[in-house]
């Protein structure tokens, strides 16, 4: 059997096209090589793996499974055809915050300021691994010269993740981290991570309100 174009790959061959699809012929190489990547040679991160990672701020190592990927990339092709951008979908139905966003306190002081929501499209990850975004209305400050947190806003976040996720599933079993402006997906709207090894899902499902990450949806 030869080689098939990455578009073909991972998917069934009476539903596979001749033509590349729109959404994935812009690809850098990066992500033609996850997408060229079958479904079952894909490793999926452990929690050790994923610790090392954020440890080592080696985020641009996350990845999403390939066939995963592939209906993100056609998933966010159609939001921005319909609301313009990926930030416009994620305000006006992820959020329902409008612009202009202003925070009512000071970092993590009101509650009105945060919300924690499923991340969407998860990485390619252990199943036991939840992974969830805090979305801010508040900057979180970036050190200009090192393009990473300020101490200050590194030290508000560790305080608040700590209190929320730490005190009750183990600080052991919590991570978090923000991404580097370039890989961000989501500009303007501020956001951090944090991922949560084997939590209890009654206490997921009452911190983020009963959310569902749009991957199981579509």
């Amino acid at each position: 059997m030869g080689t098939i174009p990455y578009w073909q790959v991972n998917v069934p061959a009476a539903q596979r096209s001749e033509k590349c699809p729109e959404f994935l012929a812009t690809l850098n190489q990066k992500d033609i090589g996850i997408i060229s990547t079958p479904d079952d040679e894909y490793h999926i991160l452990t929690w050790p793996e994923v610790q090392r990672i954020i440890a080592g701020n080696r985020l641009d190592l996350f990845q999403r499974i390939p066939s995963d990927l592939r209906r993100y990339l056609e998933y966010n092709y159609k939001l921005k055809r319909e609301y313009g951008s990926v930030m416009n979908f994620v305000l006006t139905q992820r959020l329902g915050w409008t612009e202009p966003i202003k925070a009512a306190g000071k970092p993590f002081e009101k509650e009105e300021d945060l919300k924690i929501l499923w991340n969407d499209w998860p990485y390619g990850i252990d199943e036991k691994i939840v992974h969830i975004v805090v979305w801010t209305k508040f900057e979180l400050e970036d050190d200009e010269a090192t393009g990473d947190l300020t101490d200050q806003a590194r030290g508000e976040i560790e305080g608040y993740v700590g209190r929320v996720f730490g005190d009750t599933v183990g600080k052991e079993n919590v991570i978090w981290f923000k991404n580097w402006k370039i890989l961000k997906s989501v500009h303007a709207v501020e956001h951090f991570h944090v991922m949560l090894y084997d939590p209890d899902p009654a206490f997921v499902k009452e911190i983020t309100n009963g959310d569902v990450p749009l991957s199981q949806k579509v």
